[in-house]
């Protein structure tokens, strides 16, 4: 049953990698310098977590849904964006990012904040694209994406994020872990199910399942800047300073529980949705052991943390 769902995972993963890379093809001219800084960001290896679940909410692993991708990379595109925007020295100051140079080092502040623009651009631009799909279900899936990157989106929560201090309570930091990172997952599930004509009491529960992996998936990602080293975590990390997170608050095997019991309120609520709900579920699981897997590859010891900020 793993093998299944790792197989499946990784033939949509690189599926995904496809069609962004055909989205956005190299250039020459006045502007392959963005080009270039659009896709360093865009087509660096990740996990293509919030496509992936996109594509098995659309019922892509029981059957082709090929006018899914377009969603999916713009899901991926809008993600990107985010990570651009989050490493810059104003926000995040980070300098490596997916096992690369965050994109303001290798080009420039400026041209990283353009790259930034153009990829949630282009995302809009590609779901408005597919043909394949009718103008309600096309209208419907960029409001359900543009709610999830404004004022009760990402933006919002990094708004929150970068303005947080303790103490905070695990309700407070979570609250902040649902608008930054959850609500793109959420849109995710949500917009996988809207591609596949669900009912909408399916596509509340898909986006209740992608809220709880978004805020578990967080809660790792705290682990991860804590525990882990820069070569593990393939960014930059303890670099959440004193910034309020779950693991501050409660300590480490606390925090994994709290992201593991996400993780499996996540499975409990697709349990209805049949052979697509049991594929989502899995989903969930694997990447909960591989989040609880990369972040157990502790630094060694002697290693020096302090320059991996």
């Amino acid at each position: 049953m793993h093998q299944h769902i790792h197989n499946v995972v990784s033939q949509i993963g690189k599926q995904i990698d496809a069609a962004l890379e055909e989205a956005v093809p190299e250039t020459t001219g006045a502007g392959d310098d963005l080009t270039r800084a659009i896709r360093h960001s865009l087509l660096a290896p990740g996990k293509r977590a919030r496509g992936v679940l996109l594509m098995l909410a659309a019922g892509h692993g029981q059957a082709e849904r090929p006018e899914a991708f377009a969603p999916a990379c713009a899901i991926e595109m809008v993600h990107a964006a985010s990570l651009i925007f989050d490493d810059l020295p104003s926000m995040d100051n980070a300098t490596l990012r997916r096992g690369r140079p965050a994109s303001h080092c290798e080009f420039g502040e400026a041209t990283a904040i353009l790259a930034g623009i153009a990829l949630l651009n282009e995302a809009y631009a590609v779901v408005s694209a597919e043909h394949r799909l009718d103008g309600d279900c096309r209208a419907d899936l960029t409001r359900m994406l543009s709610g999830s990157v404004g004022l009760e989106g990402l933006v919002a929560g990094q708004f929150a994020d970068l303005h947080a201090k303790a103490p905070m309570t695990a309700e407070q930091i979570e609250s902040i872990h649902a608008r930054k990172t959850g609500a793109l997952f959420a849109a995710a599930a949500q917009m996988g199910g809207r591609v596949a004509g669900r009912s909408a009491a399916d596509i509340e529960a898909l986006r209740d399942f992608g809220m709880s992996i978004g805020v578990a998936f967080q809660t790792f990602d705290d682990l991860l800047d804590a525990v882990s080293s820069r070569e593990t975590a393939s960014k930059t990390v303890r670099h959440d300073g004193e910034k309020p997170t779950l693991v501050r608050l409660n300590g480490v095997e606390a925090a994994e529980e709290a992201a593991r019991a996400g993780m499996d309120r996540a499975m409990a609520q697709v349990s209805e949705l049949g052979p697509d709900g049991q594929l989502l579920a899995q989903f969930a699981g694997q990447l909960a052991d591989i989040l609880c897997s990369k972040m157990k590859q502790r630094p060694e010891a002697g290693t020096d943390t302090t320059s991996m900020s």
